[in-house]
């Protein structure tokens, strides 16, 4: 962690008070690289420094350094700097979301939202994708008040701008929802997720991942009611169109290896952890109902088996892939069976895995 000093209160104009890059509170602690951050306290610039500052302490600097006079070709570069710190600060954000590090995202999550207002003004359409970044990682936090503040600046600048794409509501209703899953009023998230999946489905198709991860979370406030059966169709709905994603994932993953040259770039490897987490809470459902459907069980753990292949770790791969193979046997059809056993033949080939994402 970079080291600092205490705030001297001479050392500044009269009436100019610093405040907690964090909290907001009264500062006691300063940056010693850039000079132009400040701290309640350590606790606070440690975790500003592992969340964002250490990335962007220098470029800090040109933006908080007071001047007298600033040319316009001066104020383009400041706006240029902003757009830079905005651009960093969302991917920093959203990367530490996708690892579940909720608290180490929030620095970068809320200085964003600072950089947008700067750039884009108050209570603009720009703003949203801001709104809705800080709210998820609050959410991660259980600070659901703060969430449904935000959500709601976000709510209002939508309804400002009807031009909106489809997108973005999209993102705000998928967030609403989980608000309202989270705070017990689940017709109310039911009413958002069902807006959710149909500004996914327009926006991507309705085959698409997007569109499923909605029907996941709809899944979720119908457990909480009760509706085993209509949470059994929509997992099943989730599994199967995930299924022929990974499928078609897998066979370019395996093109890539005989011919490195038709490599996949496409597949983000930071979301897979997502994923999996969504096919273990619903093979987990399946495994402890009373109905056990066995196609759905083969079809989530194929899933999961054809997704950490790609992802390079043969120990999940076979665990999930012998729980396929099993539950595969005892459905009707075996459609399944053979290409589980082809993909588990698979795993005992080094020449299979020359390269893995991260685990």
């Amino acid at each position: 962690m970079e080291a600092a000093f205490k705030v001297l209160p001479l050392a500044f104009p009269k009436g100019k008070e610093q405040f907690c890059e964090i909290c907001q509170r009264e500062a006691n602690l300063q940056c010693t690289k850039c000079r132009v951050t400040f701290y309640c306290d350590s606790e606070h610039q440690q975790a500003d420094w592992v969340g964002i500052h250490e990335r962007i302490c220098q470029m800090l600097v040109p933006i908080r350094t007071p001047s007298l006079k600033q040319s316009r070709r001066k104020e383009k570069q400041l706006m240029k700097v902003k757009a830079e710190l905005i651009e960093i600060c969302r991917n920093t954000a959203q990367s530490k979301l996708s690892q579940g590090k909720h608290f180490e995202a929030l620095p970068a999550a809320q200085f964003c939202l600072r950089c947008c207002i700067d750039v884009h003004g108050p209570n603009t359409i720009q703003l949203v994708p801001a709104y809705l970044l800080l709210a998820e990682t609050n959410m991660g936090l259980g600070n659901l008040a703060l969430v449904a503040d935000l959500l709601s600046q976000a709510e209002w600048a939508i309804l400002k701008s009807p031009e909106c794409d489809r997108s973005l509501r999209q993102r705000l209703h998928r967030s609403l929802g989980r608000l309202h899953t989270a705070t017990g009023n689940l017709e109310a998230a039911l009413f958002h997720f069902a807006n959710d999946i149909y500004y996914a489905s327009e926006e991507f198709g309705v085959d698409s991942t997007v569109v499923c991860y909605g029907y996941f979370l709809m899944a979720d406030a119908f457990i909480k009611q009760g509706k085993m059966a209509i949470v059994h169709s929509l997992y099943t709905e989730v599994a199967f169109t995930w299924h022929r994603h990974l499928t078609k994932l897998l066979e370019t993953h395996l093109q890539s290896i005989r011919n490195p040259a038709m490599l996949d770039s496409s597949f983000d490897y930071s979301q897979p952890s997502e994923v999996d987490e969504m096919f273990r809470v619903i093979l987990e459902f399946e495994q402890k109902s009373s109905r056990r459907g066995s196609s759905l069980i083969a079809h989530v753990a194929h899933c999961l088996s054809m997704l950490w292949f790609v992802r390079g770790d043969p120990l999940k791969v076979f665990g999930f892939g012998t729980t396929a193979l099993k539950a595969s046997q005892l459905t009707p059809e075996h459609d399944l069976a053979e290409p589980i056993q082809g993909l588990l033949q698979l795993v005992q080939d080094p020449q299979a895995h020359p390269r893995s994402g991260p685990s």
